[in-house]
């Protein structure tokens, strides 16, 4: 990684693998110095609605699981964003999984992550997600001794604002992601302008656990150089027990206040996420500078369908 610190930096400062310190915590945020992009605001996110982009739940190679969710979502959410989870990390190719989700009628949002591609590797993703009209959510990429392949070698060839820089000279829609509650705090939306200085269009905001977070973090990128970046605040979402079990394992993760406590002690822990769900995403978007949620699903292996079917609950709340 060039362009640090990434979005897993622990409360006590340990990198989130845990063996040293962050070494980017105590430097200060290293500038894009090459050639800036000139952003427009692309079609796509010029809608007077909030724009709502939702997870899209499937189980891992199985291109059957991915049709399936994306139609259930289509006509429900704006886009669809998918990535790796730590559970399953080899999931079919970014670029298939969006041909998959575009033939379903819904845009496909991939995320791409560095940690398993060299620069080539990434270059020719994204070739074909700009071909299938994919937008991209690019993302350095947790470590491989996170997860369930730590067998695996990591590549981190470049890293996210890096990749953001290649996706917006083909002329994508880009977005990456900021933590506003992992430290360094104060460095976080600096770090988010030299991303947008390289291409990225869209930040989407990590889990930061209240809307007061995140609209003090967007307003400090807005005075920082982030003007015409558009936001999208992440919405957590669980259908049940075993999807909070996971959300709990998440790095840097901050969750509303009672968020826990109100769907453990549920007596129906479905419709209480669901009703949490919509309640947080009501409240970020009631903020001046947010323009819309992505409805971020913790998705336990075989829950996928009944991911689904909550999501588009959220989604039609909100639309």
């Amino acid at each position: 990684m060039t362009f640090g610190p990434c979005g897993g930096v622990r409360s006590d400062l340990l990198c989130e693998i845990g063996h040293a310190p962050c070494p980017f915590v105590e430097q200060l945020t290293r500038p894009w110095l090459a050639t800036e992009r000139e952003h427009r605001r692309h079609a796509l996110l010029a809608t007077k609605r909030p724009f709502v982009l939702a997870d899209l739940p499937h189980a891992p190679l199985d291109a059957t699981s991915i049709a399936r969710s994306a139609a259930a979502l289509a006509g429900h959410a704006d886009a669809v964003l998918f990535g790796d989870v730590g559970w399953a990390r080899a999931q079919l190719p970014p670029s298939y999984r969006a041909a998959l989700v575009a033939r379903e009628g819904v845009l496909p949002w991939a995320g791409l992550n560095c940690r398993d591609r060299n620069r080539v590797a990434l270059e020719g993703e994204l070739a074909a997600l700009t071909d299938v009209g994919a937008a991209v959510h690019c993302v350095t990429g947790d470590h491989t001794d996170l997860g369930q392949r730590s067998d695996a070698q990591p590549v981190f060839d470049l890293d996210s604002t890096q990749l953001a820089a290649l996706a917006a000279e083909l002329g994508m829609v880009v977005s990456v992601a900021e933590n506003p509650v992992a430290p360094p705090i104060e460095q976080r939306p600096n770090r988010l302008v030299q991303k947008v200085r390289a291409g990225a269009d869209v930040c989407i905001v990590n889990h930061a656990g209240s809307a007061a977070n995140v609209d003090r973090f967007v307003r400090a990128a807005r005075a920082a150089g982030a003007q015409h970046t558009v936001f999208f605040a992440c919405v957590p979402l669980v259908t049940g027990r075993a999807g909070l079990a996971l959300l709990r394992t998440f790095t840097g993760l901050a969750l509303p206040d009672g968020y826990i406590d109100a769907i453990e002690t549920a007596f129906d822990p479905t419709t209480a996420a669901i009703d949490a769900a919509i309640q947080f995403a009501r409240s970020v978007l009631a903020l001046d500078d947010i323009d819309g949620v992505n409805v971020s699903c913790a998705i336990a292996p075989g829950e996928e369908d009944s991911a689904a079917r909550a999501i588009v609950s959220v989604c039609d709340a909100l639309r």
